[in-house]
């Protein structure tokens, strides 16, 4: 059917006249069974054990931690909902460190989660460890949505609006507020239909498969450990010689031993900054570190004999113990470097990212869910050594599944890596010179 002003009209929700007519607000997000009583105590979490075991379906399950407030990455709270059991809210922390009945009720149903990365390692610490997973989040990758928090894809996907102010609370208090508690009972009110809208999406889309491998894949998830994360202190960049980078490098360590024992954030006890300015001026003593401009913090002054230890520490160091200005890893050197050292793998890897991209583009997801960036750097700096195409595929293939990426990743992208590796044979030919083909140039400066 043709369309006519007045039906643009109707659909745009703009009048015949070109008024634009404002949208209707979106419905606010409510609990549809009122905010759940804490669940603290054996008897109780025996009733939500059971009633959990009773229900049917996935389960939807979210933690709340103190990000930014404590040094652990514990649990401090645990939602779940499950069918028709309604939402119960669970305080790990009197129940030490296993919910072994908890476990037993959710047996082997489909977890849903929004981010499961974020949740999954303090989910096991008590000893909940899903048999499989729908992350929400990821979905939202997948299906090429361009902002994938949780409260922007419920008001895009299930047409409600949430409410996000106590997103940065310190869950480690208690008690909790009732309103912390609705926040939190929110998160897993809508988690069910929103993993059924996109679990119906990503069928139509045909990306199904390559959810159910990204899923799976998910279930071996550890966080990754750190090589020297002193390094990524703030300002490090300002340092002068490898004399300050040990200092700073005494005083994270320092800071990181009070922060796990006080169980508190480090930048709590000192920030970053201050960490700088001491190992910039390298004060000797208590006084002159605590006149040092830019040292400050909570607990500047009362670890002050922690600190002044620290940087003796330091300033004693032969020269062979300090560290050096870059880290030495296991992978390939920055891809800046690669045209002047590998000119052959820079016109791989530039050959490689422009495929990859154009790949992501038209797949409508982000590169990095394509293929994981550094896998295509590291297959670029080594290739196979065979050039034929056939050979060359599988052992790419191959590669790239050493390396950890899932199926759907690995035959999507070997065909462009395979021309990416056969381009960077081919060196680069020089544009020709104008003047030469003119004649000699001396010829024409002595005319």
């Amino acid at each position: 059917m043709t369309s006519t002003p007045d039906d643009e009209a109707l659909t745009t929700g703009a009048s015949p006249e070109g008024d634009a007519e404002p949208a209707p607000p979106v419905p606010l997000l409510t609990l549809s069974g009122g905010i759940p009583d804490i669940v603290d105590t054996p008897a109780a979490l025996a009733k939500a054990c059971a009633a959990l075991a009773a229900a049917t379906g996935p389960v939807a399950i979210d933690a709340e931690r103190a990000s930014g407030y404590r040094y652990s990455s514990r649990a401090y709270l645990i939602q779940l909902r499950r069918g028709d059991s309604g939402t119960w809210l669970i305080d790990p922390i009197p129940f030490g460190s296993d919910l072994p009945e908890l476990a037993e009720a959710l047996g082997t149903e489909e977890w849903i989660l929004h981010a499961a990365t974020q949740d999954l390692p303090c989910l096991r610490e008590v000893g909940l460890t899903p048999t499989s997973i729908f992350d929400t989040e990821l979905a939202g990758r997948l299906l090429g949505y361009h902002r994938v928090g949780l409260a922007t894809l419920v008001e895009e996907i299930v047409g409600l609006r949430m409410r996000k102010e106590h997103s940065a609370a310190d869950w480690s208090t208690r008690p909790l507020p009732r309103p912390w508690l609705e926040y939190a009972a929110l998160d897993v009110e809508v988690l069910v239909d929103l993993r059924d809208h996109m679990a119906a999406e990503l069928v139509e889309q045909g990306k199904d498969e390559w959810a159910r491998q990204e899923f799976t894949h998910l279930l071996d998830f550890q966080p990754a450990v750190r090589v020297e994360p002193w390094r990524r202190t703030s300002g490090m960049q300002r340092l002068r010689g490898r004399r300050q980078l040990a200092a700073v490098r005494a005083l994270w360590e320092t800071r990181d031993d009070l922060a796990r024992q006080r169980d508190v954030t480090p930048g709590r006890i000192i920030p970053d900054a201050a960490i700088i300015a001491a190992a910039t001026a390298m004060p000797t003593d208590r006084g002159a570190l605590l006149a040092t401009r830019g040292f400050h913090g909570r607990g500047a002054e009362r670890y002050a004999s922690r600190w002044t230890a620290a940087l003796a520490e330091a300033a004693q160091l032969p020269e062979d113990q300090l560290p050096q200005r870059s880290p030495r890893g296991d992978g390939p050197p920055h891809p800046r470097t690669w045209a002047e050292r590998e000119p052959a793998a820079d016109r791989r890897f530039k050959a490689a990212r422009a495929a990859t991209l154009a790949l992501a583009e038209a797949n409508h997801l982000p590169v990095e869910n394509l293929i994981t960036p550094d896998y295509v750097r590291r297959a670029m700096w080594a290739p196979p050594a065979t050039r034929d195409e056939q050979e060359l595929a599988d052992q790419l293939a191959e590669q790239l599944r050493s390396y950890g990426a899932r199926p759907w990743q690995v035959e999507l992208v070997t065909p462009p890596l395979v021309d990416a590796v056969l381009v960077g044979d081919q060196p680069v030919e020089e544009e020709p010179d104008d003047l030469g083909l003119l004649g000699d140039p001396a010829d024409a400066d002595a005319e």
